[in-house]
């Protein structure tokens, strides 16, 4: 997820708190509910965001320790590409290892692991901001929705007309794993996610 998601659910929910004011006039009890369920969330969303943002940053790990939790075969695919690399800007510095697999057809998987380095208010909420949401939609084709993956706050997406979909996780406020996939199913996504270990993960220092 990028960060255009956050701007994207504090400018609805700025949006939503303005049509409220103006539709309040017309049915004050409704609306007022409806503002104050508006209000409620978005707060909630800031303490959040508040409470991530106060923990103190460390250094991220070295990306070579992420690589190292990419298997060579995951999910029935074989690994054809590894990198990483450690970058900063604005006064923060991330941590990613990438890795592509492919299927003996045309599946394929992209997996991204990012630590952010525990400064999450500002980066974690740029690239996990579901993660501060509660997202339950479908479509003719398929669906997205929040949800729990191993006890850790997960996204998860899919379209069955194309065959294609991710997973997001979000370990210990710090790491986001990213499981993107092409000509696969559900499952197979699931099943790739499973041979990251998120415990070891979470472990790393």
């Amino acid at each position: 997820m990028k960060t255009s998601f956050i701007l994207s659910f504090v400018l609805a929910s700025a949006m939503l708190l303005s049509s409220c004011g103006k539709k309040q006039e017309e049915q004050e009890v409704d609306e007022k509910e409806v503002e104050k369920s508006a209000v409620d969330a978005l707060q909630a969303f800031a303490d959040k965001a508040k409470e991530m943002g106060s923990r103190e940053a460390v250094d991220p790990i070295d990306f070579r320790k992420l690589k190292d939790l990419m298997p060579e075969k995951i999910g029935g695919m074989s690994r054809t590409e590894a990198t990483g690399e450690k970058s900063g800007a604005m006064g923060f510095t991330v941590s990613t290892a990438h890795a592509k697999y492919k299927g003996d057809g045309d599946e394929n998987l992209d997996i991204e692991i990012v630590d952010t380095g525990g400064i999450a208010g500002v980066s974690t909420m740029a690239l996990a901001g579901w993660s501060m949401a509660e997202i339950d939609k479908e479509t003719t084709t398929g669906y997205e929705k929040t949800t729990k993956i191993d006890g850790y706050k997960a996204f998860e997406k899919y379209d069955n007309e194309g065959k294609s979909g991710e997973l997001n996780v979000l370990v210990g406020d710090r790491f986001v794993v990213n499981v993107q996939g092409d000509h696969i199913t559900v499952d197979q996504l699931k099943d790739a996610l499973k041979d990251l270990d998120l415990t070891k993960l979470g472990d790393l220092k």
